[in-house]
């Protein structure tokens, strides 16, 4: 019987083969995954391999939002440092803000994110599907909250194109700003010694240019410590300076040139001045012998006051030339302008006399030519005020029949053994003056309706 045992158990392998054969293929089908289960040998396609294959993919999902938000918010800040760097703004101050509450969110989402990673192992043999569902569920509601968190982060971006634009913008200026400046200041410093090499001092420029030292250190030291908006601007006032610099010393020689011109010019104008000076004396003995006191009598100071002028012209002169000589050229332009006005009014007040006795020669000879042509002035007024109207406005009218009646006043004012024939032609003269500005004013009217129409 022992024997029909051993015999049985050892058949048993064989029999179980058949036996295996002998089934229907459904039955066979179902049994092949259990038979790779025995002896703790994970089930590879299990619903709880599955469900960890779920709890894996939830965890990658999480990682990679992990991963975007971070990405983003490392962008975020590069654009905030890039906007405070350069303005000072509220709105930028708000922008920086903001920022910085976005940073505590930020830390919380990914402190859920880290815990939750942390909190499941899902390579555990011993994981069932309770902690594998949790797993999955934790993981995915961190995925959640850092995309919501990275779509808030994004709109946030987004609008703060027009700052991080303005932004870009001045930190393009700002090198070739500096670079600029550096380089106009060294066409300035160059300029300088090619005047000297020409034997001008040019101290007055070259204390300017000096001036410019610190300026230029700042620039050197940067935007970091000055900050971009007055780095650029410190950049673009040194290159105006320097520039006004280099274009003043490239013509210095010129000036010098000009200087010396103008000395010898005016010494001449001068010296022309108290030639004809000379000459008002005889003029005024003309003008009492055969006119009033009225019409001369106001130029009867001009010989002296052409002598004391022409002295201190030529006291000028002799001051201008010094400090040409010393290089001192905007003290020597001064003096010169001052000289020239001088001249000025002299040469002004010795031609009056002879004007004057020429004028009056011509008016005592034949008045009627200087009424006549004040008339005419009148008259030409009158017909433009009457001009597409049937009466004059009261406003161009009324100034004009005063203007007829001074001239009336005028000429009857030359009867007489002496008359002032002078009173008479400041007279005509202020009463074409008065004409002259009615015209404007009815041209003007007119030129603004019309452009009003």
């Amino acid at each position: 019987m022992e024997q029909r045992e051993r015999r049985r158990v050892r058949g048993g392998p064989v029999r179980d083969v058949v036996a295996l054969v002998l089934l229907p293929l459904p039955l066979v089908a179902a049994l092949v995954p259990m038979s790779f289960a025995g002896g703790g040998t994970r089930r590879w396609f299990g619903r709880g391999e599955s469900q960890r294959a779920d709890a894996q993919a939830a965890k990658d999902a999480a990682a990679a939002a992990f991963y975007e938000l971070d990405t983003a918010h490392r962008d975020l800040r590069i654009s905030i440092e890039t906007i405070t760097a350069v303005d000072s703004s509220p709105q930028a101050q708000r922008a920086a803000a903001e920022y910085e509450g976005f940073g505590r969110r930020i830390d919380e989402v990914s402190q859920g994110y880290i815990t939750a990673v942390d909190s499941h192992d899902l390579d555990r043999d011993d994981l069932d599907g309770a902690a594998v569902a949790r797993a999955r569920a934790d993981l995915t509601r961190a995925k959640d909250e850092l995309n919501r968190v990275k779509g808030e982060l994004d709109r946030f971006a987004q609008g703060l194109g027009p700052l991080l634009q303005a932004a870009e913008t001045q930190l393009a200026r700002l090198a070739p700003a500096v670079e600029r400046a550096r380089q106009t200041l060294l066409g300035a410093s160059n300029a300088l010694d090619a005047v000297r090499a020409k034997g001008l001092r040019a101290d007055e420029l070259a204390a300017r240019l000096a001036a410019l030292g610190p300026e230029l250190t700042k620039l050197n030291q940067g935007a970091g410590q000055h900050g971009v908006p007055e780095t650029i601007r410190r950049a673009d006032d040194v290159v105006r300076a320097a520039e006004s610099i280099r274009t003043e010393a490239e013509r210095l020689p010129a000036r010098a040139a000009e200087i010396d011109k103008r000395l010898v010019s005016l010494r001449t104008r001068a010296q022309a001045i108290t030639t004809r000076a000379g000459k008002v004396d005889p003029i005024l003995s003309e003008l009492r012998r055969r006119y009033s006191a009225a019409c001369w009598q106001d130029l009867q100071h001009v010989p002296e006051q052409a002598a004391q002028s022409v002295q201190q012209a030529e006291a000028k002169l002799r001051e201008a030339q010094q400090a040409r000589d010393e290089q001192q050229w905007a003290d020597a332009t001064s003096r010169l302008a001052t000289v020239r006005a001088l001249l000025d009014s002299t040469d002004e007040a010795v031609s009056a006399a002879g004007d004057r006795l020429q004028r009056l020669d011509a008016v005592s000879f034949d008045r009627q030519k200087e009424v006549e042509r004040t008339r005419f002035a009148i008259r030409d007024a009158q017909r433009l005020a009457m001009a597409g109207r049937s009466t004059p406005d009261p406003r161009h009218a009324g100034p004009l029949d005063d203007a007829v009646a001074r001239l009336d006043r005028a000429v009857a004012g030359l009867e007489g053994r002496h008359p002032d024939w002078w009173h008479f032609l400041t007279e005509t003269e202020a009463v074409r003056q008065t004409v002259a500005r009615v015209v404007q004013e009815i041209r003007d009217a007119r030129g603004s309706g019309s452009a009003a129409g």
